[in-house]
């Protein structure tokens, strides 16, 4: 089965409740309690996400933690990003050497598109499309492309369609 580890689940929920009051600063107490992800696990991701300069940190007795940028700016790529690494699932589509077989392998370049495809599809939302229910709105501009049309050899097909 391929999925994405606890820890990235988890920081994108917690980057969404972020997301979905970005004008105001919270701690990670409070965001422990909205998103119900135990408070260590949201301070540890909170250092990953500041680290990764999507989070800010404002110190003082009123301060907290905020986006560095506009939700619309930040994408669930870059979240992906911050806390899994490099977005691939082979290791050889990201590093080359690590492999017994890399110099005789014929799916190597297939892992890279499929690698591709999905790291665009993560590319194509963004947090404040995410963060749209959590403030009783609708997205309209949340981007379907990405789950309607896979590219393969430089060909669209429609996903799960003929073609």
């Amino acid at each position: 089965m391929f999925k994405l580890g606890k820890l990235t689940d988890y920081g994108t929920v917690v980057m969404t409740a972020l997301a979905a009051e970005p004008q105001r600063l919270r701690n990670a107490q409070d965001l422990a309690v909205q998103t119900r992800v135990a408070a260590p696990t949201v301070a540890k991701l909170l250092k990953q996400l500041c680290k990764a300069g999507l989070v800010e940190s404002v110190r003082g007795a009123h301060g907290g933690y905020r986006l560095a940028r506009e939700a619309s700016a930040i994408t669930v790529a870059d979240v992906v990003s911050a806390i899994e690494g490099p977005i691939a699932l082979t290791q050889c589509a990201i590093h080359s050497g690590g492999c017994s077989i890399e110099a005789f392998c014929g799916v190597r370049g297939n892992w890279r598109l499929i690698g591709t495809a999905i790291r665009q599809a993560l590319e194509a939302v963004t947090l404040e499309q995410m963060a749209a229910p959590l403030r009783g709105t609708p997205s309209t501009e949340r981007s379907e492309a990405p789950m309607r049309m896979m590219r393969f050899s430089g060909e669209a097909r429609p996903q799960g369609g003929e073609g």
